[in-house]
């Protein structure tokens, strides 16, 4: 999302609800989740390595960064997850991978959330809510190639592979949907 775009879509928007999850702007509560989330090797598997709790610890702020498309995911009042569709500013882009003037749609579960379906609940709640707001955009996502479940969820969404890259030391996937279609 543009600078412009950002002004004229109201943040945080309410709460996206679904079946079982809430989609919700970060809060003061969610430090600690938002620590075990970027600490945890299992979810830095397939993002170059996991933070050091101490390090996390050290940076992440007691109130959790606001900003336009940052979603936590929350089932049962507790933090599970996160989920980001936006459209990354230069100074927050990585260095590698190709580059994009797409939105994208990132996510990342805590493991005890893995294989319940709540990220494919969450993705789809999240594009809906975004073919309304930008309608017409077009999303991207990246995954590791070696992230199978990264990989089907993308198929499942209706992402299709539009190239394939190195990084991280591991061969990466970057898949396109476009546009965002508006809900029925």
């Amino acid at each position: 999302m543009t600078e412009t775009e950002q002004e004229r879509v109201s943040w945080p928007p309410a709460p996206i609800r679904t079946e079982r999850l809430v989609l919700r702007a970060p809060e003061t509560r969610d430090r600690a989740a938002f620590i075990d989330l970027f600490s945890s090797p299992e979810v830095g598997t397939y993002l170059g390595g996991a933070r050091s709790r101490e390090a996390c610890e050290r940076t992440v702020p007691e109130t959790p960064e606001r900003r336009p498309g940052l979603f936590v995911i929350e089932r049962d009042g507790t933090m599970i997850g996160t989920l980001e569709l936006n459209r990354r500013p230069p100074e927050l882009r990585s260095d590698t991978g190709p580059k994009t003037e797409e939105d994208e749609l990132g996510y990342l579960l805590l493991p005890e959330a893995w294989g319940h379906g709540y990220a494919a609940e969450a993705c789809a709640a999240a594009l809906a809510w975004y073919a309304v707001t930008r309608p017409g955009a077009s999303v991207v996502l990246h995954t590791q190639t070696a992230n199978a479940r990264s990989m089907r969820l993308a198929s499942k969404l209706g992402f299709t592979e539009v190239q394939r890259y190195e990084a991280w030391g591991a061969p990466q996937w970057m898949g396109r949907m476009s546009p965002v279609a508006p809900p029925a």
